[in-house]
């Protein structure tokens, strides 16, 4: 298993690579210069509203199939109809809720109309991820590394088009980079869907109000836990645009500067989680040992992001200077607090998907009610004292006790031992980080320079102290599946 998840974490890793920076830097980051801050942040702050209700549009249903199907592949062709209908029902009720919402909110005219396309963007991507689990869930990596990408490399054609091609009488506008959007989902969205119902021999819509009741019965947890972390993980935009008058739209746009790569970031790291869940489950209910593949997964995802981090705060004025247009300064605070939080959020893209496999809902909404606590107390408290710079400690606080606290319960329930050489070689590694931002700042180079510099050198030294084996993971890929300590 670890064989395969390495192979795989490779391939998807590296389609990611090939169109998420293309998407981010070249696309994403060119609409946000090109709309001005004030209007991106009014379509980020519709954007966050529309997340904040999605676990209407899911409730848990993708997380289980993921595990469920995961675990028995021959319940692909026995629930995938029904399931269908039973989303087209939850998509209703998520547009109705989410729009009665808007409308008691005041919001009206220009907000509702983008809000409609938000809303059927947050279904389209639902009902894909939900196509996509069950691709996992029947060991379909390759397939499934594929779409992960689809939908990015058809917004990133769309938009150019837009943006850079030159239509008589076309002025581009935030309207037109969700409609690019929306476009791009309903072609990904059909795809998968034709790739699992020739899986499934989908023969027709089922209505079956008793399967539903189940469903929904042993989802509830998984539904529980997914708006809970959507909500400490969102709740920032949203508490910014409506705890500032009248300059949420501003304090939004400084928002989403530093969130835009912190997002990115977690798209990348949840490539892991989308792997692991799956190879996880099985491995739990075939009575395998989790722990060599945890600590592989664990330590390929932190060490590259320890090194991200301390970058980005080194750097973190002259990324946001060589980004953005406006309010470099703030942007920078911001953005160098935030990718320090990340560091938590790593924490539970491997820990809480081990304990998700492992059916430790409970514990796992227990951390996050409580996450989300801080993060609103903290939000209320800081917001409009700091505004954009108390949002980013809040997010700091909130994802730390997350991703300690699910590395504790993790390390107690699968009773992972303290490992005193490899703390040694962490400690030792953050301190080689350290040492490497203080000499940017004696030396006078270009700043890029500097940081890939830093970035290098950071990841050389994880070589030297084997934290990232590389011989061991060709070896693994050559020789196939073997236990043995990387």
């Amino acid at each position: 298993m670890k064989r395969k998840f390495v192979t795989n974490l490779i391939l998807i890793i590296l389609l990611n690579l090939l169109v998420k920076p293309l998407w981010i830097f070249g696309i994403d980051r060119v609409v946000q210069n090109t709309v001005g801050m004030k209007e991106f942040g009014f379509y980020g702050a519709l954007l966050n509203f529309s997340f904040l209700l999605n676990i209407l549009l899911d409730l848990g249903i993708t997380n289980y199939n993921n595990r469920n199907i995961s675990q028995n592949h021959q319940l692909l062709r026995k629930h995938f109809s029904n399931i269908v209908v039973l989303r087209l029902l939850m998509a209703v009720g998520y547009g109705l809720i989410t729009f009665a919402v808007a409308l008691s909110l005041g919001y009206s005219g220009r907000q509702l109309n983008l809000l409609f396309f938000l809303v059927l963007n947050q279904f389209l991507i639902s009902f894909t991820l939900y196509l996509r689990s069950n691709i996992a869930g029947m060991q379909m990596y390759t397939v499934n590394s594929l779409v992960s990408v689809l939908d990015r490399t058809l917004m990133i054609i769309f938009c150019a088009v837009l943006i850079w091609g030159k239509i008589d009488g076309f002025t581009f506008s935030v309207e037109w980079f969700v409609y690019a959007q929306t476009a791009a989902y309903v072609l990904t969205t059909l795809i998968c869907f034709m790739i699992v119902a020739r899986k499934s021999r989908f023969p027709k819509f089922k209505f079956d109000r008793r399967f539903f009741m189940v469903i929904l019965r042993q989802s509830f947890p998984f539904a529980l836990l997914t708006l809970l972390m959507s909500a400490y993980t969102r709740l920032d935009a949203v508490l910014l645009d409506n705890l500032i008058r009248p300059d949420g739209d501003t304090q939004v746009g400084i928002y989403y500067h530093g969130f835009r790569i912190f997002d990115a970031a977690y798209q990348f790291a949840l490539l892991f989680a989308v792997l692991l869940l799956p190879m996880f489950s099985k491995m739990l209910k075939e009575h395998q040992s989790v722990k060599e593949l945890t600590r592989l997964s664990a330590l390929l995802l932190f060490v590259p992001t320890i090194a991200l981090a301390a970058a980005s705060q080194v750097f973190r004025t002259e990324i946001m200077d060589i980004l953005y247009t406006d309010n470099i300064t703030e942007s920078a605070t911001f953005f160098g607090i935030i990718m320090t939080a990340f560091l938590g959020m790593a924490g539970t893209i491997i820990f809480g998907t081990l304990l998700t496999a492992n059916g430790n809902l409970r514990i796992l909404n227990i951390t996050s009610a409580i996450a989300l606590g801080i993060n609103l107390l903290l939000n209320l408290i800081l917001i409009p004292r700091y505004q954009a710079f108390g949002a980013a400690v809040s997010c700091l606080a909130t994802q730390g006790f997350v991703g300690l606290s699910q590395f504790l319960i993790t390390a107690r329930k699968f009773r992972f031992g303290f490992d005193f050489r490899l703390l040694a070689r962490l400690l030792l590694y953050i301190s080689g980080i350290v040492l490497f931002g203080w000499v940017t700042f004696q030396v006078e180079w270009p700043w890029g320079t500097e940081f890939l510099g830093m970035i290098a050198a950071s990841l050389l030294l994880a070589f030297l102290l084997k934290l990232v084996d590389v011989k061991a993971m060709f070896i693994l890929i050559r020789d196939g599946e073997r236990e043995g300590d990387f």
